[in-house]
Protein backbone atom coordinates (compact mmCIF):
# COMPACT_ATOMS: atom_id res chain seq x y z
CA UNK A 1 0.00 0.00 0.00
CA UNK A 2 1.66 3.29 -1.01
CA UNK A 3 2.22 5.73 1.81
CA UNK A 4 1.99 9.50 1.39
CA UNK A 5 3.94 11.07 4.20
CA UNK A 6 2.45 14.28 5.59
CA UNK A 7 5.04 16.31 7.46
CA UNK A 8 3.89 19.15 9.64
CA UNK A 9 6.71 21.67 9.81
CA UNK A 10 6.81 24.58 12.17
CA UNK A 11 7.39 28.17 11.14
CA UNK A 12 11.16 28.07 11.47
CA UNK A 13 11.39 25.13 9.06
CA UNK A 14 9.49 27.22 6.52
CA UNK A 15 11.62 30.29 7.24
CA UNK A 16 14.84 28.34 6.71
CA UNK A 17 13.60 27.13 3.31
CA UNK A 18 13.32 30.72 1.99
CA UNK A 19 15.95 32.01 -0.47
CA UNK A 20 18.82 34.00 1.07
CA UNK A 21 17.54 37.35 -0.24
CA UNK A 22 14.08 36.83 1.29
CA UNK A 23 15.60 35.75 4.60
CA UNK A 24 17.70 38.91 4.75
CA UNK A 25 14.56 40.93 3.97
CA UNK A 26 12.77 39.29 6.91
CA UNK A 27 15.54 40.32 9.28
CA UNK A 28 14.85 43.99 8.54
CA UNK A 29 11.98 43.59 11.04
CA UNK A 30 13.19 43.56 14.67
CA UNK A 31 10.17 41.54 15.84
CA UNK A 32 11.00 38.82 13.32
CA UNK A 33 14.53 38.70 14.76
CA UNK A 34 13.05 38.21 18.23
CA UNK A 35 10.68 35.51 16.95
CA UNK A 36 13.62 33.69 15.39
CA UNK A 37 15.63 34.01 18.61
CA UNK A 38 12.92 32.58 20.85
CA UNK A 39 12.34 29.65 18.48
CA UNK A 40 15.98 28.50 18.60
CA UNK A 41 17.28 25.56 20.67
CA UNK A 42 18.70 26.71 24.04
CA UNK A 43 22.35 26.34 22.99
CA UNK A 44 21.73 28.25 19.74
CA UNK A 45 20.17 31.11 21.77
CA UNK A 46 23.28 31.17 23.94
CA UNK A 47 25.53 31.49 20.88
CA UNK A 48 23.46 34.33 19.41
CA UNK A 49 23.45 36.34 22.64
CA UNK A 50 27.17 35.78 23.25
CA UNK A 51 28.02 36.92 19.71
CA UNK A 52 25.54 39.81 19.68
CA UNK A 53 28.22 42.41 20.44
CA UNK A 54 31.14 40.68 18.75
CA UNK A 55 31.84 42.24 15.35
CA UNK A 56 34.57 39.86 14.16
CA UNK A 57 34.27 36.25 12.94
CA UNK A 58 34.67 33.50 15.55
CA UNK A 59 36.43 30.28 14.57
CA UNK A 60 34.56 26.99 14.71
CA UNK A 61 37.14 25.61 17.14
CA UNK A 62 36.66 28.57 19.50
CA UNK A 63 32.89 28.16 19.38
CA UNK A 64 33.19 24.47 20.22
CA UNK A 65 35.21 25.32 23.33
CA UNK A 66 32.09 27.01 24.74
CA UNK A 67 30.46 23.61 25.37
CA UNK A 68 31.46 20.55 27.34
CA UNK A 69 32.55 17.38 25.53
CA UNK A 70 29.23 15.62 26.15
CA UNK A 71 27.41 18.53 24.46
CA UNK A 72 29.00 17.95 21.04
CA UNK A 73 25.80 16.67 19.42
CA UNK A 74 23.74 19.61 20.73
CA UNK A 75 26.49 21.93 19.48
CA UNK A 76 26.21 20.55 15.94
CA UNK A 77 22.42 20.83 15.99
CA UNK A 78 22.61 24.44 17.20
CA UNK A 79 25.19 25.50 14.59
CA UNK A 80 23.33 23.73 11.76
CA UNK A 81 20.10 25.46 12.75
CA UNK A 82 21.74 28.88 12.84
CA UNK A 83 23.30 28.33 9.41
CA UNK A 84 19.99 27.13 7.93
CA UNK A 85 18.27 30.30 9.14
CA UNK A 86 21.20 32.46 7.94
CA UNK A 87 21.55 33.80 11.46
CA UNK A 88 25.12 32.54 11.15
CA UNK A 89 27.15 33.25 8.03
CA UNK A 90 29.84 30.62 7.57
CA UNK A 91 33.18 31.23 5.86
CA UNK A 92 35.70 28.48 5.06
CA UNK A 93 39.30 29.52 4.34
CA UNK A 94 41.96 27.78 2.23
CA UNK A 95 42.92 25.59 5.17
CA UNK A 96 39.29 24.46 5.33
CA UNK A 97 38.85 26.09 8.73
CA UNK A 98 35.37 27.52 9.30
CA UNK A 99 34.51 30.81 10.98
CA UNK A 100 31.10 32.14 11.97
CA UNK A 101 29.59 35.56 12.56
CA UNK A 102 26.07 36.84 13.00
CA UNK A 103 24.09 37.99 9.99
CA UNK A 104 24.74 41.75 9.96
CA UNK A 105 21.08 42.78 9.48
CA UNK A 106 19.91 40.30 12.12
CA UNK A 107 22.62 41.47 14.53
CA UNK A 108 21.89 45.18 14.07
CA UNK A 109 18.12 44.87 14.53
CA UNK A 110 18.34 42.46 17.47
CA UNK A 111 20.75 44.85 19.22
CA UNK A 112 18.26 47.71 18.79
CA UNK A 113 15.42 45.53 20.00
CA UNK A 114 17.33 44.37 23.09
CA UNK A 115 18.39 47.92 24.06
CA UNK A 116 15.37 50.01 23.06
CA UNK A 117 12.55 47.49 22.73
CA UNK A 118 10.14 47.85 19.83
CA UNK A 119 6.76 49.17 18.85
CA UNK A 120 4.34 46.81 17.14
CA UNK A 121 2.85 47.91 13.80
CA UNK A 122 -0.48 48.29 15.59
CA UNK A 123 -1.75 48.88 19.12
CA UNK A 124 -4.92 47.37 20.66
CA UNK A 125 -8.06 49.44 20.26
CA UNK A 126 -9.45 51.33 23.23
CA UNK A 127 -12.15 49.50 25.19
CA UNK A 128 -14.67 52.34 24.71
CA UNK A 129 -14.50 51.97 20.91
CA UNK A 130 -15.20 48.25 20.65
CA UNK A 131 -18.35 46.37 21.55
CA UNK A 132 -18.11 43.66 24.21
CA UNK A 133 -15.10 41.47 23.42
CA UNK A 134 -15.24 37.70 23.95
CA UNK A 135 -13.61 36.26 27.07
CA UNK A 136 -10.56 34.01 26.66
CA UNK A 137 -12.75 30.96 27.28
CA UNK A 138 -15.25 32.10 24.63
CA UNK A 139 -12.37 32.76 22.26
CA UNK A 140 -10.98 29.24 22.80
CA UNK A 141 -14.43 27.76 22.14
CA UNK A 142 -14.75 29.86 18.99
CA UNK A 143 -11.35 28.67 17.73
CA UNK A 144 -12.31 25.04 18.34
CA UNK A 145 -15.65 25.42 16.59
CA UNK A 146 -14.08 27.13 13.57
CA UNK A 147 -11.48 24.40 13.25
CA UNK A 148 -14.16 21.72 13.49
CA UNK A 149 -16.20 23.44 10.76
CA UNK A 150 -13.07 23.67 8.63
CA UNK A 151 -12.44 19.92 8.88
CA UNK A 152 -16.10 19.15 8.25
CA UNK A 153 -15.80 21.04 4.97
CA UNK A 154 -12.98 18.67 4.05
CA UNK A 155 -15.09 15.59 4.84
CA UNK A 156 -18.09 17.26 3.17
CA UNK A 157 -16.37 16.78 -0.17
CA UNK A 158 -17.41 13.16 0.03
CA UNK A 159 -20.18 12.52 2.50
CA UNK A 160 -21.09 15.04 5.20
CA UNK A 161 -23.67 17.80 4.93
CA UNK A 162 -22.37 21.06 6.40
CA UNK A 163 -24.52 24.11 6.95
CA UNK A 164 -21.73 26.60 7.71
CA UNK A 165 -20.60 29.36 5.38
CA UNK A 166 -18.38 28.46 2.45
CA UNK A 167 -14.61 28.47 2.78
CA UNK A 168 -12.49 31.11 1.08
CA UNK A 169 -10.95 30.22 -2.33
CA UNK A 170 -7.45 30.44 -0.79
CA UNK A 171 -8.29 27.73 1.73
CA UNK A 172 -9.97 25.57 -0.90
CA UNK A 173 -6.71 25.67 -2.87
CA UNK A 174 -4.94 24.40 0.25
CA UNK A 175 -7.43 21.48 0.34
CA UNK A 176 -6.84 20.73 -3.31
CA UNK A 177 -3.05 20.57 -2.89
CA UNK A 178 -3.01 16.91 -1.91
CA UNK A 179 -6.00 16.50 0.40
CA UNK A 180 -8.73 16.47 -2.26
CA UNK A 181 -8.94 15.17 -5.80
CA UNK A 182 -11.59 15.74 -8.43
CA UNK A 183 -12.38 13.78 -11.58
CA UNK A 184 -14.47 14.85 -14.53
CA UNK A 185 -18.21 14.93 -13.81
CA UNK A 186 -17.57 13.83 -10.21
CA UNK A 187 -17.48 15.70 -6.92
CA UNK A 188 -14.31 16.18 -4.92
CA UNK A 189 -13.17 13.25 -2.81
CA UNK A 190 -10.55 12.74 -0.14
CA UNK A 191 -7.15 11.53 -1.29
CA UNK A 192 -5.00 9.07 0.64
CA UNK A 193 -3.23 12.05 2.22
CA UNK A 194 -6.63 13.56 3.09
CA UNK A 195 -7.69 10.47 5.05
CA UNK A 196 -4.36 10.40 6.88
CA UNK A 197 -4.64 14.13 7.61
CA UNK A 198 -7.95 13.69 9.44
CA UNK A 199 -6.33 11.31 11.95
CA UNK A 200 -3.44 13.67 12.71
CA UNK A 201 -3.13 15.61 15.97
CA UNK A 202 -4.84 19.04 15.79
CA UNK A 203 -1.57 20.97 16.10
CA UNK A 204 0.00 18.89 13.33
CA UNK A 205 -3.05 19.53 11.14
CA UNK A 206 -2.78 23.28 11.76
CA UNK A 207 0.92 23.41 10.86
CA UNK A 208 0.26 21.40 7.71
CA UNK A 209 -2.46 23.83 6.58
CA UNK A 210 -0.35 26.90 7.39
CA UNK A 211 2.62 25.43 5.52
CA UNK A 212 0.51 24.77 2.43
CA UNK A 213 -1.11 28.20 2.69
CA UNK A 214 2.34 29.80 2.60
CA UNK A 215 3.59 27.45 -0.13
CA UNK A 216 0.92 28.53 -2.63
CA UNK A 217 1.03 32.23 -1.69
CA UNK A 218 3.05 33.04 -4.82
CA UNK A 219 0.14 31.68 -6.93
CA UNK A 220 -2.07 34.32 -5.30
CA UNK A 221 0.43 37.08 -6.03
CA UNK A 222 1.58 37.27 -2.40
CA UNK A 223 5.27 37.26 -1.50
CA UNK A 224 5.90 34.31 0.84
CA UNK A 225 8.41 36.33 2.90
CA UNK A 226 5.82 39.10 3.45
CA UNK A 227 3.24 36.52 4.47
CA UNK A 228 5.58 34.80 6.94
CA UNK A 229 6.56 38.21 8.32
CA UNK A 230 2.91 39.11 8.96
CA UNK A 231 2.12 35.74 10.54
CA UNK A 232 5.11 36.07 12.86
CA UNK A 233 4.01 39.60 13.76
CA UNK A 234 0.64 38.16 14.77
CA UNK A 235 2.40 35.99 17.34
CA UNK A 236 3.39 39.19 19.22
CA UNK A 237 -0.21 40.39 19.48
CA UNK A 238 -2.14 39.87 22.70
CA UNK A 239 -4.71 37.08 22.75
CA UNK A 240 -8.20 38.50 23.17
CA UNK A 241 -7.32 42.13 22.34
CA UNK A 242 -8.98 43.94 19.40
CA UNK A 243 -6.90 45.42 16.57
CA UNK A 244 -8.27 47.82 13.97
CA UNK A 245 -8.59 46.41 10.44
CA UNK A 246 -7.64 49.84 9.06
CA UNK A 247 -4.04 49.20 10.21
CA UNK A 248 -3.74 46.38 7.66
CA UNK A 249 -2.87 46.59 3.98
CA UNK A 250 -5.00 44.78 1.38
CA UNK A 251 -2.96 41.55 1.41
CA UNK A 252 -3.04 41.41 5.22
CA UNK A 253 -6.81 41.97 5.22
CA UNK A 254 -7.30 38.98 2.92
CA UNK A 255 -4.94 36.90 5.06
CA UNK A 256 -6.82 37.77 8.25
CA UNK A 257 -10.12 36.73 6.66
CA UNK A 258 -8.55 33.43 5.56
CA UNK A 259 -7.17 32.83 9.06
CA UNK A 260 -10.64 33.45 10.49
CA UNK A 261 -11.75 30.28 8.64
CA UNK A 262 -9.20 28.35 10.70
CA UNK A 263 -10.10 29.94 14.04
CA UNK A 264 -6.80 31.81 14.36
CA UNK A 265 -8.63 35.14 14.17
CA UNK A 266 -12.09 36.31 15.20
CA UNK A 267 -13.58 39.18 13.19
CA UNK A 268 -16.02 41.70 14.67
CA UNK A 269 -17.82 44.71 13.21
CA UNK A 270 -18.80 47.89 15.06
CA UNK A 271 -20.85 50.87 13.87
CA UNK A 272 -17.85 52.57 12.28
CA UNK A 273 -14.84 50.31 12.64
CA UNK A 274 -14.12 46.63 12.21
CA UNK A 275 -11.42 44.74 14.08
CA UNK A 276 -9.77 41.37 14.45
CA UNK A 277 -9.05 39.46 17.67
CA UNK A 278 -6.18 36.91 17.70
CA UNK A 279 -6.83 33.57 19.39
CA UNK A 280 -4.19 31.39 21.07
CA UNK A 281 -3.69 29.59 17.76
CA UNK A 282 -2.39 32.82 16.21
CA UNK A 283 -0.25 33.98 19.13
CA UNK A 284 1.43 30.56 19.34
CA UNK A 285 2.48 30.48 15.68
CA UNK A 286 6.16 31.20 16.35
CA UNK A 287 6.38 28.44 18.95
CA UNK A 288 7.65 25.05 17.83
CA UNK A 289 5.18 22.25 17.15
CA UNK A 290 6.24 20.28 20.23
CA UNK A 291 5.98 23.35 22.49
CA UNK A 292 2.54 24.26 21.13
CA UNK A 293 1.18 20.77 21.61
CA UNK A 294 -1.00 20.35 24.66
CA UNK A 295 -2.84 17.15 25.39
CA UNK A 296 -6.57 17.62 25.06
CA UNK A 297 -8.97 15.50 27.05
CA UNK A 298 -9.72 12.32 25.15
CA UNK A 299 -13.15 10.89 24.52
CA UNK A 300 -12.76 7.32 23.16
CA UNK A 301 -13.06 4.04 25.08
CA UNK A 302 -12.27 0.79 23.25
CA UNK A 303 -13.24 -2.52 24.86
CA UNK A 304 -11.76 -5.99 24.36
CA UNK A 305 -14.86 -7.04 22.39
CA UNK A 306 -14.05 -4.33 19.76
CA UNK A 307 -16.90 -2.13 20.96
CA UNK A 308 -16.16 1.58 20.81
CA UNK A 309 -17.70 4.34 22.93
CA UNK A 310 -16.97 8.02 22.21
CA UNK A 311 -18.18 10.50 24.84
CA UNK A 312 -18.66 13.49 22.56
CA UNK A 313 -21.29 15.80 21.12
CA UNK A 314 -19.10 16.65 18.12
CA UNK A 315 -20.29 15.86 14.63
CA UNK A 316 -16.66 15.91 13.50
CA UNK A 317 -15.68 13.20 16.00
CA UNK A 318 -18.47 11.03 14.69
CA UNK A 319 -17.39 11.45 11.06
CA UNK A 320 -13.73 10.75 11.86
CA UNK A 321 -14.70 7.52 13.65
CA UNK A 322 -16.65 6.49 10.53
CA UNK A 323 -13.34 6.44 8.65
CA UNK A 324 -12.39 3.14 10.29
CA UNK A 325 -15.31 2.00 12.49
CA UNK A 326 -19.02 1.25 12.17
CA UNK A 327 -21.09 3.87 14.01
CA UNK A 328 -24.20 2.08 15.24
CA UNK A 329 -26.06 4.90 16.96
CA UNK A 330 -25.50 8.36 18.38
CA UNK A 331 -26.97 9.79 21.58
CA UNK A 332 -26.76 13.50 22.54
CA UNK A 333 -23.37 13.00 24.22
CA UNK A 334 -22.36 9.45 23.26
CA UNK A 335 -21.35 7.72 20.02
CA UNK A 336 -21.53 3.93 20.04
CA UNK A 337 -19.85 1.81 17.42
CA UNK A 338 -17.60 -1.14 16.76
CA UNK A 339 -14.32 -1.82 14.97
CA UNK A 340 -15.03 -4.35 12.22
CA UNK A 341 -12.94 -6.08 9.61
CA UNK A 342 -15.01 -4.59 6.79
CA UNK A 343 -14.63 -1.00 8.02
CA UNK A 344 -10.90 -1.44 8.56
CA UNK A 345 -10.47 -2.87 5.06
CA UNK A 346 -12.20 0.24 3.72
CA UNK A 347 -9.85 2.43 5.77
CA UNK A 348 -6.78 0.54 4.54
CA UNK A 349 -7.93 0.89 0.94
CA UNK A 350 -8.19 4.67 1.49
CA UNK A 351 -4.54 4.81 2.56
CA UNK A 352 -4.99 4.84 6.35
CA UNK A 353 -2.55 2.51 8.12
CA UNK A 354 -3.08 0.32 11.17
CA UNK A 355 -0.49 2.32 13.12
CA UNK A 356 -2.32 5.58 12.38
CA UNK A 357 -5.62 4.15 13.62
CA UNK A 358 -4.03 2.76 16.79
CA UNK A 359 -2.18 6.04 17.41
CA UNK A 360 -5.45 7.97 17.01
CA UNK A 361 -7.24 5.72 19.52
CA UNK A 362 -4.37 6.07 22.02
CA UNK A 363 -4.05 9.86 21.68
CA UNK A 364 -7.81 10.33 22.09
CA UNK A 365 -8.33 7.81 24.88
CA UNK A 366 -10.89 8.86 27.49
CA UNK A 367 -9.34 9.91 30.86
CA UNK A 368 -10.88 6.81 32.43
CA UNK A 369 -8.62 4.57 30.33
CA UNK A 370 -5.83 6.97 29.28
CA UNK A 371 -3.72 6.19 32.37
CA UNK A 372 -3.98 2.44 31.81
CA UNK A 373 -1.17 0.55 30.08
CA UNK A 374 -2.13 -0.11 27.35
CA UNK A 375 -4.94 2.44 26.89
CA UNK A 376 -6.29 0.39 23.94
CA UNK A 377 -6.62 -3.38 24.58
CA UNK A 378 -3.76 -5.40 23.11
CA UNK A 379 -6.05 -7.94 21.46
CA UNK A 380 -7.67 -5.05 19.53
CA UNK A 381 -4.40 -3.45 18.39
CA UNK A 382 -2.95 -6.86 17.44
CA UNK A 383 -6.05 -7.72 15.41
CA UNK A 384 -6.02 -4.36 13.60
CA UNK A 385 -2.41 -5.04 12.54
CA UNK A 386 -3.26 -8.62 11.53
CA UNK A 387 -6.14 -7.47 9.34
CA UNK A 388 -3.82 -4.99 7.66
CA UNK A 389 -1.22 -7.73 7.06
CA UNK A 390 -3.94 -9.86 5.40
CA UNK A 391 -4.06 -7.31 2.58
CA UNK A 392 -0.29 -7.42 2.18
CA UNK A 393 0.12 -11.18 1.86
CA UNK A 394 0.06 -11.14 -1.93
CA UNK A 395 2.21 -8.70 -3.83
CA UNK A 396 1.39 -8.11 -7.48
CA UNK A 397 4.37 -7.79 -9.81
CA UNK A 398 3.87 -7.28 -13.57
CA UNK A 399 5.80 -10.08 -15.29
CA UNK A 400 6.35 -12.06 -18.53
CA UNK A 401 6.59 -15.83 -19.00
CA UNK A 402 9.21 -17.41 -21.32
CA UNK A 403 9.42 -21.03 -22.49
CA UNK A 404 10.29 -23.07 -25.64
CA UNK A 405 14.00 -22.29 -25.44
CA UNK A 406 15.98 -23.85 -28.31
CA UNK A 407 18.62 -25.28 -25.95
CA UNK A 408 19.61 -25.49 -22.30
CA UNK A 409 22.54 -23.15 -22.90
CA UNK A 410 20.18 -20.46 -24.18
CA UNK A 411 17.86 -21.02 -21.19
CA UNK A 412 20.71 -20.72 -18.66
CA UNK A 413 22.07 -17.65 -20.45
CA UNK A 414 18.59 -16.04 -20.24
CA UNK A 415 18.42 -16.82 -16.52
CA UNK A 416 21.85 -15.26 -15.95
CA UNK A 417 20.80 -12.19 -17.96
CA UNK A 418 17.68 -11.73 -15.83
CA UNK A 419 19.67 -12.19 -12.61
CA UNK A 420 22.08 -9.42 -13.63
CA UNK A 421 19.13 -7.02 -13.71
CA UNK A 422 17.64 -8.49 -10.48
CA UNK A 423 14.52 -9.30 -12.51
CA UNK A 424 14.35 -13.11 -12.34
CA UNK A 425 11.17 -14.00 -10.45
CA UNK A 426 10.92 -17.77 -11.08
CA UNK A 427 12.61 -20.53 -13.07
CA UNK A 428 12.01 -24.24 -13.76
CA UNK A 429 15.23 -25.78 -15.06
CA UNK A 430 13.58 -29.12 -15.92
CA UNK A 431 10.90 -27.59 -18.16
CA UNK A 432 13.19 -24.69 -19.19
CA UNK A 433 10.64 -22.04 -18.23
CA UNK A 434 11.18 -18.70 -16.49
CA UNK A 435 9.32 -15.58 -15.41
CA UNK A 436 10.92 -12.13 -15.45
CA UNK A 437 9.79 -8.65 -14.46
CA UNK A 438 8.11 -6.55 -17.13
CA UNK A 439 10.78 -3.86 -16.94
CA UNK A 440 13.33 -6.04 -18.78
CA UNK A 441 10.92 -7.68 -21.25
CA UNK A 442 12.17 -5.69 -24.24
CA UNK A 443 15.82 -6.25 -23.27
CA UNK A 444 15.19 -9.97 -22.81
CA UNK A 445 13.60 -10.27 -26.27
CA UNK A 446 16.56 -8.47 -27.83
CA UNK A 447 18.99 -10.68 -25.88
CA UNK A 448 17.27 -13.88 -27.03
CA UNK A 449 17.20 -12.71 -30.67
CA UNK A 450 21.01 -12.77 -30.64
CA UNK A 451 21.24 -16.28 -29.15
CA UNK A 452 21.67 -19.29 -31.37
Amino acid sequence: MPQVKIIAKNFMDMVSSLPAMKLDKLYENAFICEAILRSLPPLAKKYVLQLLYIDVPVSASSLQEWVLVDGASKHRVAVDRLIQLRVFTETVDRKKEATYRLNLMFQMNLRKHVVHGGVLPREPMAANITVRLPSLEELDNYAGQQWECFLLHLINSAEVEVTTKSISPSMMKVFQRGLLSQRDNEGSRLTESGFQFLLMDTNAQLWYIIREYISNSEDRGVDSADLISFLLELSFHVTGEAYNMNTLDEIQRITVKDLADLGLIKLQQGRKDSWFIPTKLATNLSISLSDASSRKQGYVVVETNFRLYAYSTSKLHCEILRLFARVEYQLPNLIVGSITKENLYKAFSNGITADQIISFLQQNAHPRVAEKVPSVPENVTDQIRLWESDLNRVEMTPAHFFDDFPSRDVFEAACDFAREYSSLLWEDSKKMQLIVKTDIYAHMKEFLSHQK
